[in-house]
C-alpha cells in the first residue's frame, strides 16, 4: 500500500469537533472497523450519506476497500486521536501496516467525508492551556464576540490551530460596535483602540503595511492582516491580528514586557469591522499548530472578579 494513496473526500455538513470521541463517532468507527474485517464492503457502503453514495458508487467503493484489504489485510486496532480539519482521526494498525482512517458525519450520523492516508505522529505535543500568567491584551472593556469551546459560541473550533481563539470588540450600551452608520473604521470604537502585551515575551513576527478593509468587505488573501507573533519562554506562540495600517510598534527580535504598546486595533486582512483577533498555539506555523486555551490571571468578568479564567461568548471583559 505504500505506492496507493487512498484518498476520497466529499465534505457535508459536520458539526462536531471536540477533541473527545463523541458516542457517535465511536460507533460508527467500530461498524467501519467490523464491516472491513468481515470483507462486507457493502455494509460500509451503507453507511454513507447519499452525497457520498453519489460520489462514490458501490462498485467503486468496493474496488476502494478490497485494494486496501489486498495490500495491508485486517485492522488489529484503532484509537481516536483528534478532529482535523473536520475529520475525525483514527490510528488504525493493520496487520501489514500503521495508517490513519479520517471520516466525517452528517447530523443523521451518516459519512459526509472518508480519508485513508499514512498514520503520522504528532511531533509537537501541545498542552491543554496557556502557563504563562496573563493580562487582557488591551485596556477597558472589551466584549467577546466568539470565544469559547463550542461552535455556537466560536466558529474558530474547526480550525486545529485556532480552535480556542477570541474575537474581541468593543461596544455601546445598545449592543452595536459602531457609531453612526459604520460605514468608516472609525465609526467603530475598537478602530484605533491599544492592543498591549499579555506578558513578557519576544517578538517572533511583526507584519505591517496592509491596508484596512472597508467596513463589511474581507481581505482574505492576507488573512492576518496586519499582525504581531509572540513567543514565551515556555514555547507559547501568541497570535494577535488585524492592526491598524502602519500602527505596529515592535520589530522582529524585541523583548517586550507585559502592558507594552503593540501597535491599534484594526480592520486589515480577513476581517470585516475593526476587532483584535487572538489566539494561543503551540508552534509558530499555524498550517501545522495546536491550539491552546487561553485563562487570564484576573479578570473581571461581566462585573465579576474571575481568576484563571478563559471568557466566552458574551462577556464583557477587562483587567483588574
Amino acid at each position: 500500500m505504500k505506492n496507493l494513496l487512498l484518498f476520497l473526500l466529499f465534505i457535508g455538513s459536520s458539526t462536531l469537533h471536540a477533541q473527545e470521541e463523541p458516542k457517535n463517532y465511536e460507533a460508527v468507527s467500530k461498524m467501519i472497523v467490523d464491516y472491513y474485517n468481515q470483507e462486507d464492503f457493502d455494509g460500509i457502503f451503507n453507511l454513507y450519506a447519499q452525497s457520498m453514495k453519489d460520489y462514490l458508487p458501490l462498485e467503486k467503493s468496493q474496488d476502494f476497500f478490497k485494494s486496501i484489504y489486498g495490500s495491508v489485510g485486517k485492522i488489529e486496532t484503532s484509537e481516536f486521536i483528534e478532529f482535523e480539519n473536520g475529520l475525525a482521526k483514527y490510528k488504525t494498525n493493520f496487520v501489514n501496516g500503521l495508517f490513519a482512517i479520517n471520516f466525517a458525519l452528517d447530523k443523521e450520523n451518516k459519512i459526509v467525508g472518508l480519508l485513508v492516508n499514512a498514520f503520522v505522529e504528532n511531533k509537537h505535543p501541545a498542552p491543554e492551556r496557556n502557563l504563562t500568567s496573563m493580562i487582557l491584551p488591551f485596556h477597558g472593556e472589551w466584549h467577546v464576540f466568539w470565544g469559547g469551546d463550542t461552535e455556537e459560541d466560536n466558529y474558530h473550533v474547526v480550525s486545529k490551530a485556532q480552535k480556542n481563539a477570541f474575537d474581541l470588540v468593543i461596544m455601546d450600551e445598545d449592543g452595536k460596535s459602531y457609531k453612526g452608520e459604520g460605514k468608516s473604521n472609525e465609526d467603530f470604537y475598537a478602530f484605533g483602540e491599544d492592543i498591549i502585551a499579555p506578558c513578557d515575551a519576544e517578538v517572533i513576527l511583526a507584519v505591517d503595511g496592509i491596508k484596512d478593509n472597508v467596513p463589511g468587505k474581507m481581505n482574505p488573501i492576507y488573512a492576518l492582516g496586519n499582525a504581531v507573533i509572540l513567543k514565551t519562554d515556555k514555547d507559547e506562540y501568541l497570535y494577535f491580528a488585524h492592526f491598524k495600517q502602519s500602527s505596529i510598534q515592535v520589530k522582529q527580535g524585541d523583548q517586550v514586557k507585559q502592558g507594552q504598546l503593540l501597535g491599534h486595533c484594526g480592520n486589515s486582512g480577513n476581517s470585516s469591522e475593526a476587532h483584535l483577533h487572538f489566539h494561543i498555539q503551540n508552534i509558530e506555523d499555524i498550517n501545522e499548530a495546536t491550539g491552546m486555551k487561553c485563562y487570564f490571571k484576573k479578570i473581571n468578568v461581566s462585573g465579576e472578579i474571575k481568576e484563571d479564567y478563559s471568557p466566552v461568548k458574551g462577556s464583557v471583559i477587562s483587567n483588574k
